[in-house]
């Protein structure tokens, strides 16, 4: 997963006023785009950076603050001039959905492919194949979100050429096997499962605290995570 900061110089700095923060999220493998925030001309900082909206798939809004959502409606309206078919999802605090709905009245745009508002709360937000998205409602205001993304873990790569030379027919064992499954043989020997994978990757996790102080929630969202945005 990488990350491409739209906003500011630098996502670590704790900010003493408010100030808009709007990154990527690129999802390898997948060509996936996740975009928080949509802050005043988000589109030409995304093409001043070569990033392809048309590869957006989710745009998380993380407070209903003006600085988050100015450049929203122009995106969702540039999105719909380039004959976007593929289905978008909006996750943002209660409000939003009406704030797009006026906007595009107002506006008198429709928008040609499919899009989804999602009213946010404490919990899974979003479970995809290889991350997940949790949303946790600041206790002091409950319109503005935290969030924390977890990559699963994955099993180490199988090593054929190992079962191979100890004869191990393909089939069904190699599954096994690549899950960590011990066997015992009919002459007492052993075969461990951990014997014949690589290493797992354990995954690793994003936290994003708006406000970096001293309370338990923040503690246990940045816990032993790769980055942190506040």
């Amino acid at each position: 997963m990488d990350i491409t900061n739209l906003t500011r110089n630098n996502l670590l700095i704790n900010q003493k006023s408010y100030l808009a923060i709007s990154f990527i999220l690129k999802l390898q493998q997948q060509g996936d785009l996740w975009l928080f925030n949509c802050s005043e001309g988000c589109q030409h900082i995304l093409t001043r950076k070569q990033i392809k909206i048309s590869q957006i798939s989710k745009i998380i809004i993380t407070e209903l603050h003006i600085s988050n959502i100015t450049g929203l409606l122009g995106l969702l309206s540039s999105l719909s001039l380039s004959s976007r078919i593929k289905t978008l999802h909006i996750y943002g605090p209660p409000g939003l959905e009406e704030y797009v709905e006026f906007g595009r009245k107002y506006s008198q745009t429709n928008f040609r492919y499919k899009l989804h508002i999602h009213k946010l709360s404490t919990g899974l937000v979003a479970n995809h194949p290889v991350y997940q998205i949790y949303s946790f409602a600041n206790y002091l205001s409950y319109s503005q979100f935290e969030f924390l993304i977890i990559s699963k873990e994955k099993i180490g790569k199988f090593n054929l050429d190992k079962a191979e030379y100890f004869n191990i027919l393909p089939g069904p064992l190699y599954g096994k096997l690549k899950i960590g499954n011990d066997f015992l043989l009919p002459d007492g020997s052993i075969i461990s499962g951990d014997k014949f994978t690589g290493e797992y990757d354990l995954g690793y996790k994003i936290s994003f605290i708006l406000k970096l102080y001293y309370k338990r929630k923040s503690i246990e969202i940045g816990w032993k995570s790769r980055v942190l945005t506040c």
